[in-house]
């Protein structure tokens, strides 16, 4: 075959597709407890919204952004992130009207240019979850352990928290002057972006993933040094907070947000095992981002989660992979026929039944069965039907019963009821 996929986008193959699916249920499971709401937003936005809220200087809207023109003149984007897409919804929709104070989670694909690495690709997938309307440290707090919650519940190991407070315009603007006074002096130092990044938004300094520009910074100011009393009352709540739930963090003074929106608090939660590139998630406060689109002020806060890096975390100790939960295994066309209705009413009674539509020997059979990790078999060959009977085998302990045909449908459904359930294996993660 001559035609290939695109580079930066990656198909998901069953085996892999599992691990998917257990982190995307455990998110609307955990985000269920907190009150969280799906929102479900389209893969395409005019491309205003996103120069309006991240910001045209910066590198998401300067390089990464897939836009065109499409046929009306108008420029269009596909989605780099989601955050500013929930608050359109919300703005648009009038939501904030019925509720003041709204929880909203989402899970899909995002699109940046980029050049593609491990964990990274060009068509990417983030669980983003947001509170709008509430400025309460309580509020940060709350969304900060629903997100640890979450990921213990998916079993991961070695994750640290760290946050840091941006403050707001009033100490910002002072603390980005002093930042570029700061770094002119180093000017020549900086790699070519970050010069042009010295002029237009000097914290977006702070992600550059170059070490010489980082080697730059270690004796730059830190902005914890330059919030006003509100936005250092603010961040001394949210840390109050997280200690009366025993959510142990460190702080990080020199995480920035070069994104215009963020406000006050930030955070990231990194892991070891990802090596240099070791987020896993981060996210913070915007209580400006409403206006900047045209709205009321609605405070947010909120996290971004990239599911590619979360599935690289996941253990293989993990039972992802479902099985059957029954194979059928039969002999002869009549066998076949009647295996082939059994199979239905195993299914209507909420099992999953798997049986053999190649004509293979039973040997054949049961190499398939033992290979999908069936727990139990039934045989059924025209010796059976002609006694009204099947043969019940337990693959682990590999004894097998005679059953009358009639009891076998309700035999499984019995003794399979509830296994293979997600949520069984994610409370035994969260415990």
């Amino acid at each position: 075959m001559n035609i290939k996929g695109i580079r930066g986008f990656k198909d998901l193959l069953p085996g892999e597709v599992e691990k998917w699916q257990y982190v995307e249920a455990q998110a609307r499971r955990v985000f269920g407890l907190f009150g969280f709401a799906e929102l479900r937003i389209p893969i395409l936005e005019r491309t205003e919204l996103f120069t309006r809220s991240i910001g045209e200087a910066t590198d998401i809207v300067g390089k990464e952004m897939y836009t065109f023109l499409d046929r009306d003149g108008d420029s269009l984007t596909l989605r780099p992130e989601a955050t500013a897409s929930m608050m359109r919804v919300h703005l648009e929709h009038g939501l904030f009207i019925k509720e003041p104070v709204a929880k909203y989670y989402f899970i899909g694909p995002m699109f940046r240019y980029e050049r593609p690495q491990k964990g990274r690709t060009r068509q990417f997938h983030q669980i983003d979850a947001e509170i709008f309307g509430v400025q309460d440290a309580r509020a940060d707090a709350e969304i900060l352990a629903m997100l640890m919650r979450y990921l213990r519940t998916l079993g991961i190991k070695n994750l640290s928290l760290q946050i840091n407070s941006l403050g707001c315009p009033t100490c910002r603007t002072p603390y980005k002057e002093e930042i570029k006074n700061f770094l002119l002096s180093k000017r020549e130092s900086l790699c070519e972006d970050c010069q042009r990044r010295l002029e237009t938004n000097p914290l977006r300094i702070f992600d550059c993933k170059k070490e010489t520009c980082q080697d730059l910074l270690t004796e730059a100011p830190v902005v914890l040094d330059y919030l006003c009393p509100d936005c250092r009352e603010h961040f001394e709540q949210v840390k109050s907070l997280l200690q009366d739930l025993n959510l142990s963090f460190s702080l990080n003074p020199r995480m920035v947000r070069g994104l215009d929106y963020y406000t006050r608090t930030a955070f990231e939660v990194v892991a070891g095992e990802l090596g240099a590139q070791n987020a896993v998630t981060g996210g913070g406060r915007y209580d400006g981002l409403a206006e900047e689109l045209g709205g009321p002020p609605i405070p947010g806060i909120g996290f971004a989660i990239g599911i590619e890096r979360l599935v690289l975390l996941l253990t293989e100790k993990q039972h992802f992979f479902k099985h059957p939960e029954v194979f059928l295994a039969t002999l002869g066309q009549k066998a076949q026929k009647k295996g082939f209705t059994l199979a239905q009413d195993l299914r209507d009674g909420g099992v999953w039944a798997e049986l053999d539509l190649e004509g293979k020997s039973l040997k054949g059979q049961m190499r398939k069965a033992d290979k999908m990790r069936s727990p139990y078999v039934i045989i059924l060959g025209e010796e059976e039907l002609n006694r009204n009977r099947a043969i019940l085998r337990n693959m682990a302990t590999k004894n097998q019963e005679e059953v009358p045909l009639e009891e076998i449908a309700g035999r499984i459904i019995d003794r399979t009821k509830g296994t293979g359930d997600v949520g069984q294996m994610a409370d035994k993660n969260e415990r």
